[in-house]
């Protein structure tokens, strides 16, 4: 099963608050809603691993996928397009990887 992962950071006039509010009461539920979506969940992105330095990115999102065909469908909706035009009024150049677990 594909996982689409999504890297990104805040554009410099975003509020992170209305933006965590967001996504949790907007991007959250209705993409979790999708027939093509298994999961999603979103990560605050903390400091690197044995060090103080802040990670790249200030989020991760991890959306578990179990159709992309589906999924292509679905993201070409109204609401959809709604929610993602929200999201990129947030996010700054987001990077959209698709994963495969093989282990």
């Amino acid at each position: 099963m594909p996982t689409l992962i999504v890297l990104f950071n805040l554009k410099s006039d975003a509020d992170k608050a209305a933006y965590e509010h967001w996504a949790q009461t907007t991007d959250v539920p209705t993409v979790k809603g999708l027939r093509s979506v298994n999961d999603f969940r979103v990560y605050r992105m903390g400091n690197l691993l044995g060090a103080t330095d802040p990670a790249p990115y200030q989020y991760c999102e991890l959306i578990e996928i179990n159709d992309m065909d589906g999924l292509f469908a679905d993201i070409g909706t109204e609401t959809m397009q709604r929610v993602a035009a929200e999201f990129q009024a947030f996010a700054d150049r987001p990077l959209f990887i698709v994963a495969e677990q093989f282990a």
